[in-house]
């Protein structure tokens, strides 16, 4: 690989590093598509999320929970590291300076100049996401360049280049789609630029909503505007539909435990391969006691609808509602999301419980879990898992869509019918009605203990509503941390953090055939006559029960005290010390205190 790909701008001291001399430089590199291709290809490895699944929020979380989630002083500034990284910038860079002055292929060159461009846009997006401001860099920087000791530059310009970027992409790249026939890994394609930007313009969008930004340069409203009109092009004239083969009961669970992506649906995904020994951890992650417990949480449970469309939350009883009466009649993605009643692993006919050893709350995920044949049997194995991981689907395409149009002030029915709807009619679920949403708000959306407090206006209802499908349809698909940083809405990781719920001592069906699962005990030891097959769970040590009364309560996590979250603080990341050390004209972002003084 060219030397100089390696090259960073991570610290000022990266930037000294020098091609050796008896390896391939950039001047006699970047002259054919085979060159422009290989060099490129890194960029895919490097940025795309391979393990979307693992994110913690308030709806998903570990037994140890992270530093995001715990607050206070459990978040501190680092010294190196943090996202604070350059090196594929470099990378970027390099490209785009040397392939125009060697590279005599113009279609080759056109190509892979829109292909960086898309990174490049894509790259910049983590940052301002994760710091807000920082340095614009477009050309290749040498060790003296003035330009390494740059100041942050404000996110409307970073945003101004990164449309610059994502435009020039989807004007230039194929519009062909990658398909079952195909072989090698997905490739970027106009259809990707165009959700990139959608997504990347809603982020924007109601990030300077939320947050009362107002920034010299667009409002908020231009780029929410953008939003809907790059996932508007992408729903009129792409590719792309809804995997739907009319079975709702199942086809939500196949399209992410499926070998192969479903290339109607993905728009860009990431390639796993057995034979190739490319894998990733999503079904171990599920299963073992060893990966961190994961589980959902109550409160997002309790999101889920009933499958006629009513609100589990305006139940009778709901808020101490067991497992068993819980999961029944709702919709169908919930029991296609956790382990619900008579749970089966694909193939399989014996019938599992939730397994409280490997998921802390009860709600154990199944959204990535292969078949057990799956990796050559070896599947269940720490990392062995091969199904295709999800980048760009055309239904987070449809929700955007809906969201920025909602939030515009602008949604129509007609708007809903071409997005929501399709999402809920491929699960199964009625149809969203627009007046019937804003007419009656989700009590349950809108309070301090479960939801949004922010949300206010005619369409208050509606954004709810879709705040709810898009939690829903995209859990465990990395996106809910970063959505409550652009909605403002850091107090929901302040919300209760409950798994399922026990009344006290006793036995429980976790799998609705009316035999018990589990037993809670509370004495010295566990009663002498239990079935088998039943796990017992001493209350206070083994299984800690919270927020109930008397003996009973919600499944808790690990002892981690949570501080809280800071508002004036904690909707950006800081940048590492050390490399403020090295550039003084890096400001801080705000209440995050590094010792700095200058």
């Amino acid at each position: 690989m060219l030397s100089a790909a390696v090259l960073t701008l991570s610290s000022c001291e990266d930037m000294l590093n020098k091609v050796p001399q008896d390896e391939l430089s950039p001047e006699s590199y970047f002259r054919t598509e085979t060159d422009l291709q290989l060099f490129s290809n890194t960029f895919y490895n490097n940025l795309l999320d391979k393990s979307p699944y693992d994110e913690q929020s308030d709806q998903y979380v570990e037994y140890t929970l992270s530093d995001e989630i715990i607050g206070g002083t459990k978040r501190i500034v680092p010294d190196d590291g943090g996202g604070w990284t350059w090196t594929d910038l470099r990378k970027m860079n390099t490209l785009l300076e040397y392939a125009p002055q060697q590279c005599e292929d113009e279609a080759a060159l056109v190509k892979y100049t829109a292909v960086t461009r898309f990174f490049r846009a894509y790259f910049y997006f983590e940052k301002v996401k994760r710091f807000g401001d920082v340095p614009w860099y477009d050309t290749q920087l040498g060790s003296d360049d003035e330009a390494l000791y740059n100041p942050r530059d404000s996110r409307e310009l970073i945003m101004t280049k990164m449309l610059e970027d994502v435009n020039y992409a989807i004007d230039n790249l194929p519009t062909e789609k990658f398909s079952s026939s195909s072989t090698g890994p997905f490739r970027v394609n106009k259809w990707a630029a165009l959700a990139l930007k959608a997504r990347f313009c809603l982020f924007e969008g109601t990030f300077r909503k939320y947050h009362q930004l107002t920034l010299e340069g667009n409002d908020y409203t231009y780029y929410l505007e953008q939003a809907a009109a790059a996932a508007k092009e992408l729903i009129d004239d792409g590719p792309y539909s809804l995997y739907n083969t009319g079975h709702p009961e199942s086809d939500y669970l196949s399209l992410f435990t499926a070998e192969d992506a479903n290339t109607d649906e993905y728009i860009l995904a990431i390639k796993f391969d057995y034979s190739l020994a490319i894998h990733h951890n999503g079904t171990a992650y599920s299963l073992l006691a060893t990966q961190g417990r994961p589980g959902m949480t109550r409160k997002m449970v309790c999101l889920y609808q009933m499958a006629d469309g009513s609100r589990f939350t305006d139940r009778q009883g709901w808020q101490t509602m067991q497992f068993a009466d819980e999961m029944k009649d709702r919709d169908p993605r919930l029991a296609q999301t956790v382990r619900g009643l008579g749970y089966t692993r694909i193939g399989e006919t014996e019938v599992l419980a939730p397994d409280f050893s490997a998921c802390v709350t009860g709600y154990q995920p199944i959204k990535f879990v292969q078949e057990p044949t799956a990796s050559g049997g070896q599947v269940d194995r720490n990392d062995r898992s091969t199904n295709d991981l999800p980048v760009y689907r055309y239904a987070e395409v449809l929700l955007n869509y809906a969201e920025a149009k909602a939030e515009l002030g602008t949604l129509t029915q007609e708007d809903l019918d071409i997005s929501i709807n399709e999402i809920r009619s491929r699960a199964g679920m009625p149809a969203l009605d627009l007046a019937a949403a804003n007419a009656s708000p989700d009590w349950y959306l809108s309070s301090a203990d479960y939801g949004f407090t922010n949300v206010d206006g005619a369409n208050k209802g509606v954004i709810l509503e879709i705040r709810r499908e898009r939690a829903i349809e995209l859990a465990q698909e990395g996106f809910r941390y970063y959505d409550l940083m652009r909605w403002a809405a850091g107090e929901c990781f302040d919300q209760a953090i409950y798994g399922m719920y026990f009344p006290g001592a006793g036995q429980y069906d976790l799998t609705g055939d009316g035999v018990a699962d589990i037993c809670l005990y509370s004495g010295d030891s566990a009663p002498s006559d239990l079935p088998d097959g039943v796990t017992a769970y001493k209350i206070g040590s083994e299984m800690i029960l919270v927020g109930g009364e008397g003996e009973g309560g919600y499944a808790s996590l690990s002892s981690d005290v949570r501080q809280g979250f800071t508002p004036d603080r904690d909707y950006l990341y800081p940048i590492p010390r050390n490399q403020r050390n090295l550039n003084h004209n890096l400001e801080q972002n705000p209440n995050w205190e590094d010792g700095l003084d200058f």
